[in-house]
């Protein structure tokens, strides 16, 4: 079967945990999350939660248990904390629950950012792979970091993704 075939007979919609993780923002200024939002709706999937954690490495962790943990989640998608400031503990928290990384996510959005941005991509610690029998993807928080894995990853091999991991 080709990658086509099975992206058509993939899931249609996808249920979605979108997770903002920012000292500063609240929901009217969290525009990378909400772009998440909006980048999934437009594309017919289902935002089953949404939550903004501080930078705390317990807090995130104890957020992720609880969105991996739900029935009606087929991805956590997360933004921010990706960067290597002392604050950025996301990418740690994330490794921790990634069974099976897929490298190729973040080398490809390191690639596509480096076209954006330049040698500062090196930085980005954007990390994607499944957790719990779940998709767990972890970008850098900005918005046009945010508009870049959607619109280039994410939304083009979600359905894929998690069609793959539910065997079907």
């Amino acid at each position: 079967m080709s990658v086509h075939e099975h992206k058509e007979r993939g899931k249609k919609s996808i249920r979605c945990f979108v997770v903002t993780v920012s000292d500063t923002r609240d929901e009217a200024t969290d525009t990378s999350g909400q772009t998440i939002k909006i980048f999934l709706a437009d594309e017919a999937h289902e935002t089953t939660g949404y939550k903004i954690v501080k930078d705390e490495p317990a807090e995130i962790e104890k957020l992720l248990e609880q969105a991996l943990g739900r029935s009606d989640v087929d991805a956590v998608i997360v933004n921010g904390g990706t960067g290597i400031a002392p604050r950025d503990g996301t990418y740690e928290v994330v490794s921790r629950f990634i069974e099976k990384k897929l490298d190729g996510f973040g080398e490809v959005f390191r690639f596509l950012s480096y076209q954006d941005i330049g040698s500062a991509a090196i930085m980005s610690r954007a990390a994607a792979g499944t957790a719990r029998g779940k998709i767990l993807i972890s970008v850098p928080g900005s918005s046009g970091a945010v508009k870049l894995a959607m619109e280039k990853l994410i939304l083009p091999e979600i359905r894929h993704m998690v069609s793959q991991l539910q065997g079907k």
